[in-house]
């Protein structure tokens, strides 16, 4: 039974990107990813944060283009609020994958992700060949 390692006691340097050249989904490269989406997490529950007070604070605006324009810029809090939420979604589960030992593998061939895409989208689920291959059939399903 191998003994499972708290990837927030690594030290990582500064400076350290995943690289093709070390084992994949080493500890260390699950800490790295495990902090890019605790990091991208925080900043996105304090960018909802600060949105949504700012779309509370109640201004009274008697001119009616004034008025036009705040409802204008809180539909688009709102929906960029609501974009992150999804978001969120996807975050937590690319931590319970780090998790379940399951992170960096694609959901549909069971191949590595790879560093550059998972550093690029650290979200992502699916290898660049798989998704490419969705979107494929999505069109042509889409065209039909």
């Amino acid at each position: 039974m191998t003994e499972q390692v708290n990837l927030d006691e690594i030290e990582l340097e500064p400076d350290y990107k995943p690289s093709e050249d070390e084992p994949y989904m080493n500890d260390k490269q699950l800490a790295y990813y495990r902090r890019k989406l605790l990091d991208w997490r925080s900043q996105i529950v304090e960018d909802t944060t600060h949105a949504r007070e700012s779309m509370n604070d109640s201004e009274n605006q008697a001119d009616e283009l004034d008025r036009a324009s705040l409802e204008s810029d809180r539909y688009t809090e709102l929906r960029t609020v609501e974009r992150e939420q999804r978001l969120l979604s996807k975050i937590d589960a690319a931590l319970r994958r780090i998790d379940n030992g399951e992170f960096g593998y694609c959901e549909v061939t069971g191949e590595p992700i790879g560093v550059r895409r998972l550093d690029a989208r650290p979200v992502a689920t699916m290898s660049i060949e798989a998704k490419e291959a969705q979107e494929r059939q999505e069109r042509q399903m889409a065209e039909d």
